[in-house]
């Protein structure tokens, strides 16, 4: 069944485009981008290979005190627990000093890592085209160029199984409060939604990051799940505390979703971690 939305996000050679780029960064971002981009090198001195931002803000799509801030560190080594307390204690800093957002998240991994055979449809994807470079060298320059095919799709997202106890562990554990739900709701949430789109993405043949476009082209192609994945999307941008969504993830969507994956396109390689 061909989707309602024309595929996007391809270059004229049909590859992948990198999504994001400095130029995109909303004024009110600026001012936060370039402080993280100031104070990395004193936190982390020669153990920092490179920087890169990733999510709303470099798409210029980001909304001012809802978005957060992300970033990906390549370090040169494997990092450690001084490198993790290091970016947390960064990220609280500039949460602090910058109203305009609404968080950091921040990945760490090594140089090696990034680049290796294993990551190559995974974290190396995740550099060459959804990260933009902001300070050191640009390791996209050492991974291939990539297309929306089942290769990708099964390297990025084809592990929602193993996820799923984790989840229902987090849901448990987690305060009977919305504020303490809310999270989980967004993260399950983005994360299903975008399970669910590079499922079809190898159909579709392109890409977006967009979770409203990820929920309606997924929906052309699975219509009775089509709601489902819709009110995913809504929740991953504004999120509440609902506890039955949350066990719908994990009782009937996660696991749908999952045993598709697997029949589409496989299980993903196991990772070390």
């Amino acid at each position: 069944m061909a989707g309602t939305v024309p595929p996007k996000g391809l270059d004229p050679q049909g590859y992948l485009s990198r999504e994001g780029s400095l130029g995109r960064v909303q004024s009110p971002f600026r001012p936060v981008v370039a402080a993280a981009r100031d104070r990395l090198p004193d936190v982390f001195g020669t153990r920092l290979h490179s920087a890169y931002l990733y999510g709303s803000i470099p798409r210029g799509t980001a909304r001012v005190g809802c978005s957060d801030l992300d970033l990906l560190l390549a370090l040169r080594e494997e990092p450690g627990d001084a490198d993790r307390a290091a970016a947390r204690a960064l990220g609280e800093a500039l949460d602090k000093d910058y109203a305009e957002i609404d968080g950091v998240g921040t990945l760490l991994y090594s140089r090696t890592r990034l680049l290796s055979e294993l990551e190559t449809h995974d974290l190396g994807w995740f550099v060459a085209c959804l990260c933009t470079p902001l300070l050191g060298e640009d390791l996209a320059e050492y991974l291939p160029r990539y297309r929306p095919d089942s290769l990708l799709a099964r390297e990025t997202n084809g592990d929602l199984a193993l996820l799923l106890p984790r989840w229902r562990e987090r849901i448990a554990a987690a305060d009977d409060t919305d504020e303490a739900r809310r999270p989980l709701v967004r993260f399950m949430s983005r994360h299903l939604v975008r399970t669910g789109f590079t499922l079809v993405m190898p159909r579709w043949g392109g890409w977006t990051s967009d979770l409203t476009e990820m929920a309606e082209i997924f929906g052309a192609y699975y219509p009775t799940r089509a709601e489902q994945m819709k009110t995913a999307a809504v929740a991953g941008y504004e999120p509440t505390g609902d506890p039955v969504l949350l066990r719908s993830y994990v009782d009937d969507l996660g696991p749908w979703l999952a045993g598709e994956y697997a029949r589409v396109h496989g299980i993903k390689a196991p990772r070390p971690d």
